[in-house]
C-alpha cells in the first residue's frame, strides 16, 4: 500500500526522504551512516522500489498504533491469520511427512492419532506467540529481547535464519519432484529446485503485503486438490496392516514421529509474530491464537494423514513401493492418480504449495537476519531476501535425494529450540510481566534499545539447559541421547519433553535472582 493510500485512509505515514529522514530500525549512531555512500544508494532504491511496486521498506521497525491500517481491523483481513497459515502449510512436504509413520514401523491408526495430537500440540504454541504481535507491533525476534535478553536473541536470529531456510529447502524439493514428475524427468530435479525457489522469491522481494495477498488465496485450491486425492487414494489405506515395530520399540517410534510432527508445527512460533504487526493493538488475543492454531493444525493434518495413508500401503503394494524408492513422491502420485492428464495438472498446482511455504520462510528469514544485529539492518530487507534465497537453492540442490531423511531430522530439530524459547517468552510474560493484564510491563519504546533490554543471563542459561535436555533425549540418525537411547531398540524421542523441564527449572531461579541483582 502506498502513502497516498495510507492518506486517504486517515493515517500520516513515516517519510523517508533518503536524506533526512528518520531510520526507525536504526539507533541514533547508525542514522548518518544509513545515508551516505553505498548504503545510502541502496536505501533509495529500496523507497523508490516501495514508492513504485510497494517493497517493503525497514521491515524490523516496530509498528506504532497511530501507523496500522484500519483495514486489518475487518475480519476479511483477520481471516487471513488462518489462511496464510492454510497455504503455507497444505503441502507436498506435509504429506511426504506422513511416510514417516511406515518408515518407524507403525501402523496406520498409530500414526494418525499421533499426527493429529502433535500438530494440534506444536501449533498451539505458535498459537499462543501469536499473540504478542499485534499489542506491541514488534517482530517475534524483538520480542523475544524483553525475556531472552538482547545478547542472547541474537541466538533466536540466527536460528530463525536457519529454520526458515531448511523449511524453504524442503518446500523446494518437494515441489521440484513434482515438476520432474510433471515432465516426466526432462526437468530435472535440480532445475525443479530452482524454479519453486525463484517464484517464492519474487512474493518474498515484494514484502508482507504481497505475501498475505497470495496466501490469502492459495489455500482454496490446494484444500480441492487434497480432497480429490483423497477421493482417489484413502481407499487404498492398508487398515489392516500390523505394525512392524512391537513393544518398547514401538513405543520410541511413537515417541520419535511425534517429535517430527510436533517440530513441524511449532517452528513458525518464533517468526508469527512477523505477520500481525499490522493488526490493531486491542484486536481479540482468544481469536489470534484460535485462528493462527486452527490455520497450521487443520492444513497439516489434511496433509500428513493422506501421506499416512499412501504410506500404509507401501509394505504390500510393491509396485507402489518401487516407484517411491526409485522416483520420489513426485512419479509415485503420477502413478497413483488417474487419469494421467489429469494426474499431471494436480502436480503442477501442487507446485504451488510448496511456494507459500517459501514465501513465509523468505520474508522471515531476511528480517531474522536484520534483527541479529543493528549494523546489519543497514543494509535493506531486498539485499538479505536475496542472500537467503542462495542459500535455500545450496541447501535444496544438495538435499533433494535425501528429502525423508531431511525430514526426520530437521523438524525434530526445530521442536527442541523452539520449546526452549516459548517457555521462556512465556515465563517471562506472566510470572515477572503481569502478562495476565496485557503488555503494560513492557517498554515498548526501548525495544532496539540494549541498555534497556534484560542482559540476558537468565535467558542464555535456560535456553542452554534446554538444548542439553534435548540432547540427552533426542533420537536423530546422526545422534541418539543416553535417555533415548533406553526407549527400545533404536531409541525414543523425548528431547521436547526434557527440553521443556530443564528450560523451566533453570529460567525462574536464575531470572529472580537477575532482577533482583541486575534490575533488568
Amino acid at each position: 500500500m502506498s502513502s497516498s493510500d495510507l492518506e486517504e485512509k486517515g493515517i500520516k505515514p513515516t517519510v523517508f526522504d533518503g536524506e533526512l529522514g528518520e531510520e526507525p530500525e536504526l539507533p541514533p549512531n547508525l542514522q548518518a551512516v544509513a545515508h551516505k555512500g553505498f548504503l545510502g544508494t541502496l536505501r533509495h532504491y529500496e523507497n523508490l522500489l516501495d514508492k513504485k511496486i510497494g517493497v517493503e521498506a525497514h521491515g524490523p521497525a516496530r509498528i506504532l498504533p497511530e501507523n496500522k491500517d484500519p483495514a486489518y481491523g475487518k475480519w476479511s483481513s483477520q481471516i487471513v491469520m488462518m489462511l496464510m497459515w492454510a497455504s503455507g502449510t497444505m503441502n507436498l512436504s506435509c504429506f511426504t511427512t506422513g511416510f514417516l509413520g511406515w518408515e518407524l514401523g507403525l501402523s496406520l491408526s498409530q500414526t494418525i492419532w499421533i499426527t493429529v495430537v502433535a500438530s494440534f500440540l506444536g501449533s498451539s504454541i505458535t498459537g499462543w506467540c501469536a499473540t504478542m504481535g499485534a499489542p506491541t507491533g514488534l517482530r517475534q525476534v524483538s520480542i523475544s529481547r524483553y525475556a531472552m535478553g538482547w545478547w542472547p536473541a541474537k541466538i533466536i536470529a540466527f536460528l530463525n535464519v536457519i529454520e526458515q531456510v531448511g523449511w524453504s529447502s524442503v518446500g523446494c524439493i518437494t515441489g521440484g519432484l513434482a515438476l520432474s514428475a510433471v515432465s516426466d524427468g526432462r526437468i530435472n530435479l535440480v532445475l525443479g529446485v530452482v524454479i519453486v525457489a525463484i517464484v517464492g522469491l519474487i512474493f518474498s522481494f515484494v514484502g508482507l503485503r504481497a505475501v498475505l495477498s497470495y496466501e490469502k488465496y492459495a489455500w482454496a485450491v490446494f484444500f480441492v486438490i487434497f480432497m480429490v486425492m483423497y477421493g482417489e487414494l484413502a481407499p487404498h489405506a492398508s487398515l489392516s496392516t500390523p505394525a512392524v515395530a512391537t513393544g518398547m520399540t514401538n513405543t520410541g517410534s511413537q515417541l520419535t514421529l511425534f517429535a517430527v510432527v510436533y517440530g513441524s508445527s511449532n517452528s513458525w512460533c518464533s517468526i508469527v509474530s512477523d505477520y500481525y504487526v499490522h493488526y490493531p493493538v486491542n484486536v481479540s488475543k482468544f481469536k489470534v491464537f484460535l485462528l493462527t492454531t486452527c490455520g497450521i493444525a487443520i492444513p497439516t493434518c489434511i496433509g500428513m494423514i493422506l501421506g499416512c495413508c499412501v504410506g500404509s500401503t507401501m509394505g504390500v503394494n510393491s509396485d507402489w513401493a518401487t516407484v517411491y524408492d526409485d522416483q520420489g513422491v513426485g512419479f509415485l502420485l503420477q502413478h497413483i492418480l488417474y487419469p494421467l492428464g489429469f494426474a499431471k495438472f494436480l502436480l503442477v498446482l501442487l507446485v504451488m504449495s510448496g511456494i507459500g511455504m517459501n514465501c513465509i520462510a523468505i520474508y522471515s528469514g531476511a528480517l531474522s537476519i536484520q534483527q541479529f544485529a543493528q549494523p546489519l539492518s543497514l543494509i535493506p530487507r531486498f539485499f538479505w531476501t536475496l542472500v537467503v534465497f542462495v542459500a535455500i537453492l545450496l541447501i535444496g540442490i544438495a538435499g533433494r535425494n535425501h528429502l525423508l531423511e531431511v525430514l526426520e531430522n530437521f523438524l525434530s530439530l526445530l521442536g527442541y529450540w523452539n520449546t526452549a524459547f516459548f517457555i521462556i517468552l512465556s515465563t517471562e510474560h506472566y510470572l515477572f510481566r503481569d502478562g495476565w493484564n496485557g503488555f503494560h510491563k513492557y517498554d515498548l519504546e526501548a525495544w532496539n534499545t540494549a541498555s534497556k533490554m534484560p542482559i540476558g543471563i537468565a535467558g542464555f542459561l535456560a535456553f542452554a539447559a534446554g538444548i542439553a535436555g534435548a540432547v540427552v533425549g533426542m533420537q536423530e540418525t546422526w545422534w541418539t541421547g543416553p535417555i533415548a537411547r533406553k526407549i527400545g531398540a533404536y531409541g525414543g524421542d523425548v528431547g521436547n519433553e526434557l527440553s521443556l523441564v530443564f528450560t523451566l527449572v533453570t529460567y525462574i531461579p536464575v531470572r529472580y535472582l537477575e532482577l533482583k541483582y541486575v534490575g533488568r
